[in-house]
């Protein structure tokens, strides 16, 4: 009885439309986050797929042994692909020649990801046997020999390396690369017993393998060996990758608050059609059980066609959004099963959540209302409403996420918009008392409307606010995210460096520069140096450590100091000042957290065998993402003045075609970029490696080209999201102004009854919904900027600064949005006269 009751009354509800806006607010919700959802992780994936190719594999292990056998069974059972790399230094020879080099000793399928660009292009294969594959600068500095000795073995140089896709960014590695066979290796005998190999082990495959190898391998990992992925320190990507995931996170995340706000006030509005509903069934003898029923099957009803809708909605947009993306990002499709799972979740749990307070005041409506319809029963319990809601909200956010710093970010921007909008409330409804529908002007009407209807414009308020406080945050951090990147890589970005510098090389070195017309950066210089104590206490390495031996566990290696007299342009100085004594030093503030490292600190080196105290000066913030020289130790010069040193320095040498130039009439010239007095790039190089033998010069020109081809990939990622968001902002603004269209309608029957025009009507409208738009956007403002300071600081680790403009843009802004969909939906009202209204409203 009661579900067929209750079937009957969703169909006539369903067909008089009375259920569109909370159907349409659940299949929002659904789409929103089932839909972001998926495009996010199809472009995480994609993301991470194309910077997988920094590290020219998925997963890397780095050891200086072999690895048991075990571990690579444990891949191929996974169904990884997988291959052995190692690397180690060695010399080489040519005649009198001799030349430092880095060999790579790679087997059949390196790489797993990318290509080895060789001077002649792109390529996927590996040298025959007994051959080796040479960076540019060998050449140059062996003078371009036929062949060369490794060990007990000569080998053919055969091909010129632009750069591996591996090749990694390290200035410091100052020996040129060389490419062999794994099976080659033997025959130098250059490995012995005792010699320094780094293992390389490259794995490949999905996602699901790749995580299951991960969970049971890594913790069989010793302190010297290292798990490697893109979002490791190691690669020049990571900092992008992890802002751009973060920042697909949060889209996601806001859609999902958006969503939860409209299924609340949806829900709200459900309810309150049907207070008269429900005193009336309880008049007539219905018993609590008999409603319960009823209005929960309606409820379940309502959610699963929102659902059903919504996911279907879901991949569409999936679908549509997957033409627009180029191809390489559009080849990557993650499973669709956690996005579906996640929609249904999202349904489910906020259609009971947001609905169960106003359900329960509706229950609690007492059968006397059919006499007295100010009463609406239950009047407490607005905490239970607050709770569930943002319990709701912290439980969705948690589960999509998996990251407690977001969820909690956007809980409390929520809810410092509750306490705003409570506040605004109370003081709307406190100067509503006693005003009446005065009809004297536009404006006047429009505030009158604003104060009587306090409480139902405090919930509008929500979806307004709401919607701009998620445009005004991610467009914001879409900016932010894209010049931090634009600093990283500017266009004129140093595409070469240059290590080992001499001192009595830098002046000739300058001149040469200037002769080119080259402009290069500061000279940075280096001296390697131990710490090996903290305010007189000896710092032990991790396998002393292990081994028990008391001590704070320190850095096992030797650092690259240097000094400056002014701070670097891509460090931000956080505690103290910079040095200005002798006996100063700046830490960097990564080192300085691990090792406890405070301002006032004495710390203790050791270089060249000399011991060398200085006291902590200041903390600095490096960005590692940028391809400059960074340290984590600066001195000052009189500090350092005692020890050798070699420097370094970059500079940027144009690509550009300068076809104008005379030096282009040349046949052998021709087609070549050129330096600034037009001499051909590539003979610029080589003039600087026969000029300057002992200076080391690295190519990271093909790096920073496939650097910035990422971040074109993570732009147009966030430019895409940020769509999506607009498109939710749009649904749910339009789906706001539906609400309380039934209590205007009466009343614009009445005003229409007493005379008012069509003109004033019309004015008084447009008014009102701009002066809601405009407290919106003020309460959008700084509703947005409690957020992005927390966001900034908390999560992307971005400079903090207020949005100035905002404070007249966004209320301008919200107050044409709102007015103009506000009208927009009130145009069949307006138009219509006062007997039609009578008669709709009856």
């Amino acid at each position: 009885m009661e579900l067929s009751l209750a079937w009957r009354l969703f169909k006539r509800e369903l067909q008089q439309g009375q259920l569109l806006l909370i159907i349409l607010a659940i299949t929002l919700a659904v789409l929103s986050v089932s839909g972001l959802a998926r495009v996010s992780e199809r472009l995480q994936v994609a993301i991470t797929g194309q910077a997988s190719q920094f590290i020219a594999a998925d997963r890397i292990i780095d050891s200086p042994v072999k690895i048991d056998a075990a571990i690579l069974t444990k891949a191929e059972d996974l169904g990884l692909k997988h291959v052995t790399n190692m690397q180690f230094n060695s010399m080489v020879y040519s005649g009198d020649k001799f030349q430092l080099v880095t060999v790579r000793a790679v087997e059949t399928g390196y790489p797993l990801k990318g290509d080895i660009e060789l001077t002649s292009g792109k390529t996927k294969a590996l040298p025959q046997a007994g051959e080796i594959w040479f960076e540019t600068r060998l050449g140059g500095l062996l003078g371009y020999p036929k062949t060369i000795e490794l060990g007990n073995s000569e080998f053919v140089l055969s091909n010129e390396i632009s750069r591996l896709p591996d090749a990694g960014f390290n200035p410091f590695a100052s020996s040129p690369v060389v490419l062999m066979r794994m099976e080659d290796v033997a025959k130098t005998g250059v490995i012995q017993p005792g010699s320094r190999v780094t293992y390389l082990y490259q794995f490949a495959g999905d996602e699901a393998s790749l995580t299951a190898f991960e969970q049971s391998v890594k913790p069989l990992l010793n302190s010297t060996q290292r798990w490697v992925d893109v979002q490791s320190g190691d690669s020049p990507i990571a900092g992008a990758v992890k802002r751009a995931e973060r920042f697909l996170l949060l889209a996601s995340l806001m859609g999902i608050a958006l969503a939860c706000a409209a299924i609340g006030i949806a829900a709200q509005r459900y309810c309150q059609r049907h207070y008269d509903v429900v005193a009336m069934l309880k008049t007539f003898g219905a018993s609590a059980k008999q409603i319960r029923l009823l209005f929960g099957t309606h409820l379940l009803l309502v959610t699963l066609m929102g659902i059903v809708l919504g996911l279907v909605g879901g991949v569409l947009l999936d679908f549509g959004i997957s033409y627009l993306l180029p191809p390489e990002i559009a080849a990557y499709s993650p499973p669709l099963t956690r996005p579906l799972l996640l929609g249904v979740s999202t349904g489910l749990i906020s259609a009971f959540m947001f609905s169960a307070y106003p359900l329960m005041r509706l229950l609690a409506i007492p059968p006397l209302r059919v006499l007295q319809r100010q009463l609406e029963g239950l009047q407490l319990g607005m905490w239970l409403h607050l709770l569930l809601s943002l319990g709701a909200m912290a439980l969705l956010g948690y589960l999509y996420s998996q990251s407690w710093a977001l969820t909690l970010t956007v809980v409390a921007a929520v809810l410092l918009l509750g306490v705003l909008l409570s506040v605004l409330g109370f003081v709307m409804i406190r100067l509503g008392h006693s005003v009446g529908m005065k009809t004297t002007n536009p404006l006047q009407l429009a505030l009158a409307g604003l104060r009587r209807r306090a409480r139902q414009n405090a919930v509008q308020l929500v979806g307004f606010s709401a919607a701009l406080v998620l445009l005004l945050t991610i467009l914001a951090l879409r900016q932010d995210l894209l010049n931090e990147w634009q600093k990283q890589l500017p266009e004129n970005a140093p595409n070469y460096f240059l290590v080992n510098i001499a001192p009595d090389d830098a002046k000739p070195l300058n001149d040469f520069m200037t002769t080119k017309g080259i402009v290069a950066t500061d000279i940075y210089p280096v001296i390697r140096g131990r710490l090996t104590q903290i305010n007189g206490e000896a710092l032990i390495s991790n396998e002393q450590s292990e081994a028990g031996e008391k001590g704070r566990v320190g850095i096992s290696r030797e650092l690259n100091l240097t000094w400056r007299n002014t701070l670097p342009a891509n460090n931000e100085l956080l505690e103290g000042h910079f040095n200005q004594a002798a006996d100063e030093v700046s830490v960097e503030s990564g080192v300085a957290d691990r090792l406890g490292i405070a301002i006032g600190d004495k710390l203790t080196y050791v270089i060249d065998n000399q011991e060398l105290t200085v006291k902590v000066a200041s903390i600095r913030a490096v960005h590692w993402e940028t391809l400059q020289p960074n340290f984590f130790m600066i001195f000052t010069q009189e500090a350092l003045a005692p020890f050798a040193y070699t420097s370094m320095a970059s500079f940027y040498l144009n690509d550009q075609q300068a076809t104008n130039d005379q030096s282009t009439n040349d046949p052998a010239t021709s087609g070549q970029a050129l330096s600034a007095d037009g001499t051909p790039k590539d003979a610029v190089i080589l003039a600087l490696i026969q000029q300057f033998p002992t200076i080391s010069i690295i190519d990271v020109g093909a790096m920073v080209g496939q650097l910035r081809q990422i971040i074109e990939q993570v732009s147009l990622s966030l430019t895409l999201v940020l769509a999506l968001v607009l498109l939710a902002s749009a649904l749910v603004l339009i789906a706001q102004t539906e609400a309380g269209m039934a209590t205007r309608q009466r009343e614009l029957a009445v005003l229409r009854t007493f005379g008012a025009s069509g003109w004033l009507l019309r004015s008084a409208t447009g008014l009102e919904f701009a002066l809601l738009g405009g407290i919106a956007g003020v309460l959008a403002v700084i509703v947005a900027e409690f957020a992005l300071y927390l966001l900034k600081t908390q999560v992307f680790e971005l400079n903090v600064y207020m949005h100035w403009p905002w404070w007249g843009i966004a209320p301008v802004s919200g107050a044409l949005i709102v007015a103009l969909l506000g009208v927009w939906r009130c145009r069949q009202l307006l138009s219509q006269s006062c007997s039609e209204l009578l008669k709709a409203g009856s």
